[in-house]
């Protein structure tokens, strides 16, 4: 089965900004893409929502549950209390909608958080009024406990989540037989479907209901106004509605819908939400462990209302208030709500996840902490292999997607990162390249910028334009750097022309009794400039342009042969002009011929 999150290889671009965003650094880069490691991974989607090229991608189940729920099963849809958040019209609106799909009934998956919070308050009675439990209605803080904090694991609740207890729930009312598919904005809760199948069988994200609703031609806003003008096509919510377990979608929903929420001081209970504050309060129960109160801890920053897959368009205080307003709307409206069932939570306590694990299969063992134990010999050696020599050179910016350069060789050592990802390791690479290229080059080299100031240039064009008849090292060449290009060059003018342009240019420069052969380049458009000086007067370069002039001759002489008799009088023509071009190299400048640019014939 493919992973709920996965990449696009084709797709990425080498931004590591997924590895910059992912809180548990569960991405390999292997060969420039940057690919989750599904053992490490805790399904937060935060890559997914930051992916600039949108390489990280979810698992579509879509197809799977369309034939699902026309496989003549009874199907039943879980709903989660956020869809209050993402959809601007009314439930029953998209209760019609979602049984126009084809689902037998539709329940809220409050109904389970109800349970849950029964659950929990019947073990406080019992203990002193205390439930030291982290809770386990978020699925990534369950997989970051289980994956990063394996100490913590016997502090998870005792009780499945409350789509878990749900789908538990909806069995005992309705037969095993039957089928759950959970609607939300969480990606982690296909995970909860392929580990406990079942329980629920499929999760679907917003966006695939979206696209459902499009494929089958549903509009809610008809649907809407159709609810409107008669109330009596909306179908009851199974088994009833949920009451005030629909505000657990907001950061401290489920601490307030329990009865500790009436305590103005919270001494029993603390909500926590977003990844950051998570593992700074999983980090300090692992120091600490003096942990007595009941944690409602949630990976995505305000609450399930901002899920990884929830609308992007709408602020959180709208989101907040809209599922505030739907509680209280429960609470004060005349009809039925859902009052819990002490014998379905008494199994709960009593059996915990044995209610939704066969027993032909087994619970997901949970995997052992990602904490690298490299010794410092062998850190200090991977540094040194991005180029770290000492403390100095960590320069721990982060453009690696890491914290620090010590984090990076550790991801290094582990196997999970690359030494390109380094940039200043890239750039100084890229720099000593330029560097010798630019010193051994045998032609003069000066790079300068959009105010024609010297950025970097070589001995060789210091000795043709410099008057110099030895060579600088390198801090005396960069004495040169910044000087205005005039002070060296006759004819600047000529480097402002190739700002504009991103062609390359060539011309002959007579300059002091020899000619040069010029190449203008563009290094950065409209930034960077370079040329390129050839002495076109040495005798090597004098023998190299009588060797391929001469040999031009004689092919064209071959050719000649060959030709018509009506062609020799052209062919004695070029050939002419061939000859006194050789002669114009060989020629010695006049000493009043004036020096400058001359265009090269391409």
């Amino acid at each position: 089965m493919i992973h709920p999150i996965f990449t696009e290889l084709t797709e990425c671009r080498d931004c590591y900004k997924c590895v910059r965003g992912c809180p548990v650094k569960a991405i390999q880069v292997k060969d420039g893409s940057a690919v989750v490691v599904k053992d490490r991974c805790i399904y937060c989607g935060h890559c997914v929502d930051i992916c600039p090229s949108h390489a990280k991608k979810i698992r579509g189940d879509l197809s799977r549950v369309r034939q699902f729920v026309q496989s003549g099963r009874k199907i039943f849809c879980s709903l989660a209390p956020s869809c209050v958040a993402e959809f601007p019209f009314s439930i029953d609106s998209l209760v019609v909608a979602l049984t126009r799909l084809g689902f037998s009934g539709v329940s809220e998956t409050a109904i389970g958080a109800h349970l849950v919070n029964q659950a929990i308050e019947m073990y406080a009675e019992s203990h002193e009024g205390t439930c030291p439990w982290i809770s386990s209605a978020c699925p990534t803080v369950v997989q970051m406990v289980k994956k990063y904090y394996p100490s913590l694991i016997n502090q998870l609740s005792k009780v499945p989540s409350p789509l878990q207890c749900h789908s538990a729930y909806l069995r005992a009312l309705y037969g095993q037989e039957i089928g759950v598919v959970f609607i939300g904005p969480c990606i982690a809760k296909k995970v909860e479907a392929d580990q406990t199948p079942g329980y629920p069988d499929f999760a679907l994200t917003y966006e695939e209901l979206n696209a459902w609703l499009l494929a089958e031609q549903i509009d809610l806003d008809m649907i809407e106004a159709e609810v409107t003008a008669d109330s009596s096509i909306v179908p009851s919510l199974v088994p009833c509605r949920a009451g005030k377990s629909t505000l657990y979608p907001v950061e401290g929903g489920m601490i307030a819908s329990l009865k500790w929420g009436s305590d103005p001081f919270q001494t029993h209970a603390v909500a926590i939400s977003g990844m950051n504050q998570v593992a700074g309060t999983l980090s300090g129960m692992e120091k600490e462990d003096l942990n007595t109160a009941f944690l409602e801890l949630l990976a995505c920053e305000g609450g399930c209302i901002n899920g990884p897959v929830s609308s992007q368009g709408r602020s959180s205080a709208t989101k907040k208030s809209l599922s505030s307003r739907y509680t209280r709307s429960r609470i004060t409206d005349r009809v039925p709500i859902f009052n819990g069932d002490a014998s379905f939570v008494a199994k709960l306590l009593d059996g915990g996840y044995s209610l939704i694990v066969k027993n032909n299969e087994q619970e997901e063992k949970p995997v052992s902490s990602f904490i690298s134990s490299h010794s410092k010999e062998e850190i200090d050696q991977a540094l040194k292999l991005l180029g770290k020599r000492d403390a100095a050179e960590e320069l721990n910016c982060g453009g690696c997607g890491y914290n620090s350069c010590r984090e990076m060789a550790v991801a290094y050592l582990d196997g999970m990162a690359e030494p390109e990802m380094c940039v200043t390791k890239m750039r100084k690479e890229a720099q000593s390249k330029m560097d010798v290229l630019l010193r051994t080059i045998p032609v003069g080299v000066v790079i300068v910028d959009d105010q024609l100031q010297i950025v970097d240039c070589n001995n060789n064009f210091l000795k043709l334009f410099g008057d110099l008849d030895f060579s600088l090292g390198p801090s005396q060449l960069n004495l040169v750097f910044g000087l205005p290009v005039k002070r060296f060059v006759p004819f600047y003018e000529k480097f402002m022309d190739q700002f504009t342009s991103s062609m390359v240019r060539q011309y002959r420069l007579h300059y002091e009794d020899t000619f040069l052969k010029v190449t203008f380049f563009s290094v950065e458009k409209q930034h960077l400039v370079g040329a390129l000086f050839e002495d076109i007067t040495t005798p090597t370069v004098r023998r190299e342009t009588v060797v391929k002039k001469a040999e031009d001759v004689i092919q064209r002489s071959l050719e000649t042969v060959q030709k018509i008799a009506s062609l020799l009088g052209e062919n004695a023509a070029e050939t002419e002009i061939m000859l006194n071009s050789l002669i114009d190299t060989f020629k010695v400048p006049p000493s009043g011929e004036q020096d400058g640019y001359t265009q090269e014939e391409s």
